[in-house]
């Protein structure tokens, strides 16, 4: 009966155990069930949202698609007005423009204005290159228009066409037709960088034309050539011997007047040959004007002859120069000096071969000195000399001798506003010896000015344009000075010696 227990107990506890087992089995799998439920839902989800991806991502590329089609169209439509647009401005390809203008007001409440020409040349020096200070001291309108058109060919060699109007007018009317000096002033054609020219006229240009020289130069402020060359002719630039030595060659005609009794013209001709050797510069000249010996020197304006005078027939002129890229060596700037001398009719140093009315005799020396330089922050300085001794020029004795001495100082206000101070003084000691019936004198002139400035930028730069000034200038000379001729600026009504206030307002320009 005890087994019969025991059995029992055990077969009962087998099916309690395996009761449990499989309850809990059941839950296992219950468990699992809802777990791969769970994960069905979230991978529905994601598929859901991949597929809502996919349609936005393909709406996306349709509307790409369709921009990069409109964007087609525009690219396609400015291509076409463009080739339109280089269609139409084909004659404009190549072309530049350039010019240099300056037109002002002055008056000291006389009526001068209309009756004297003053300027940079008004002293009685002036008839001989001596200029003063042109600061305030300028009353015409002047215009020179550059129109060039240059083009590089496929094989390297480069072309330039260049011609230059000009006109020059002391009338204040809108309308000068009747008194205008329109005139061609330049016409001549360049080519360069030539692929058959080897060695030392690799890199140089040929010209033929009628021009001012490339290479000359001027001390703007007393608006003085220290050399000019200008001219019909032709010539070559930069021959280039060695890498810091180059050569210019030039042949240049000028007309110079008619010999009476007869049909041709004299001319003029002028050979140059214009070096460089680093900073220094030095330029030799011969001059021929056949026959102009066989007349009588009677001057531009007068018939007045004095025997033995006729003029000279031939003529040299040389210029020494250093061209430095410094204030003299002293400070940051710019500075130029030039010695020239000439001889016959090479003895108009300055505008070399213009004047027709020189002796055989005729010698010339003239020293040029220029430079700029920034003293701080606020003021600027540019100081010139420009002196001059000529013997035996018009009339065996004579002599023309002076001196000037400038000075321009800029001050800056602000960026668009500078206040300039320009002082002038020149001596001259002159003695015709009676030419064009005019007088021994000697004597000084000074001139002090004034001229509050506007500008657009860089204020204290000398060689910035466009410029607008009002200006006062103060200026005086020696009386015995309005003596010297009849046909000049000193001493006519209105201007004589004792003091003269000028007052205006002037533009000026270049581009």
């Amino acid at each position: 009966m005890m087994i019969k227990r025991s059995y029992l107990a055990v077969t009962m506890g087998l099916i309690l155990s395996g009761s449990a087992m499989a309850a809990s089995t059941t839950d296992s799998l219950e468990s699992r069930l809802n777990a791969l439920e769970k994960r069905l839902q979230l991978a529905e989800q994601r598929a859901a949202q991949a597929e809502a991806r996919a349609d936005a991502a393909e709406k996306q590329t349709q509307q790409l698609a369709a921009r990069t089609t409109q964007a087609e169209q525009k690219t396609d439509q400015v291509a076409q007005k463009t080739a339109d647009l280089a269609s139409q401005n084909k004659v404009a390809n190549g072309f530049e423009f350039h010019g240099y203008a300056r037109s002002g007001l002055s008056t000291n409440g006389s009526p001068r204005s209309s009756q004297v020409d003053i300027g940079p040349g008004m002293t009685p020096a002036g008839s001989t290159g001596g200029h003063v200070g042109r600061l305030g001291n300028e009353d015409d309108t002047y215009v020179e228009m550059k129109l060039e058109h240059k083009q590089k060919l496929d094989n390297g060699a480069t072309t330039r066409f260049k011609v230059m109007m000009a006109d020059g007018q002391r009338s204040y009317n809108d309308w000068t037709a009747s008194t205008s000096d329109l005139n061609v002033r330049e016409a001549f054609v360049e080519l360069g960088s030539l692929p058959s020219f080897t060695g030392a006229l690799k890199d140089s240009t040929i010209w033929a034309g009628k021009r001012f020289d490339r290479d000359n130069f001027d001390i703007h402020w007393i608006d003085s050539d220290v050399i000019f060359l200008a001219g019909t002719g032709g010539g070559i630039y930069d021959v280039k011997w060695a890498e810091n030595f180059k050569s210019n060659f030039s042949l240049y005609g000028r007309s110079l007047g008619d010999i009476e009794g007869l049909d041709d013209s004299i001319q003029n001709y002028i050979l140059t040959a214009n070096n460089y050797v680093g900073p220094f510069q030095f330029m030799l000249s011969g001059l021929r004007a056949k026959d102009n010996d066989a007349r009588a020197n009677t001057g531009h304006n007068s018939a007045y002859t004095v025997t033995n005078s006729n003029a000279g027939d031939t003529g040299y002129h040389a210029m020494l120069a250093w061209h430095g890229d410094s204030f003299y060596g002293l400070r940051d700037g710019t500075s130029t000096t030039a010695l020239l001398y000439g001889h016959g009719l090479g003895a108009e140093v300055k505008s070399i071969g213009s004047d027709g009315n020189l002796t055989d005799d005729a010698s010339t020396w003239r020293l040029a000195t220029y430079g700029t330089t920034s003293l701080n922050k606020t003021w600027s300085f540019a100081p010139s000399v420009l002196a001059q001794t000529s013997k035996d020029r018009y009339i065996k004795g004579d002599s023309y001798d002076w001196v000037t001495f400038n000075a321009r100082f800029i001050q800056e206000i602000n960026q668009n506003f500078a206040l300039a101070y320009e002082g002038s003084y020149q001596y001259m000691d002159l003695d015709p010896q009676g030419y064009l019936s005019r007088n021994h004198v000697s004597g000084g002139f000074y001139k002090l000015t004034f001229a509050p400035t506007f500008k657009v930028g860089d204020i204290a730069d000398f060689f910035s344009r466009p410029e607008l000034r009002v200006f006062a200038s103060w200026m005086d000379w020696d009386k015995r000075l309005d003596n010297y001729a009849t046909d000049d600026a000193f001493g006519a009504k209105g201007f004589t010696a004792g003091g003269e206030w000028n007052f205006g307002v002037q533009m000026e320009t270049w581009f």
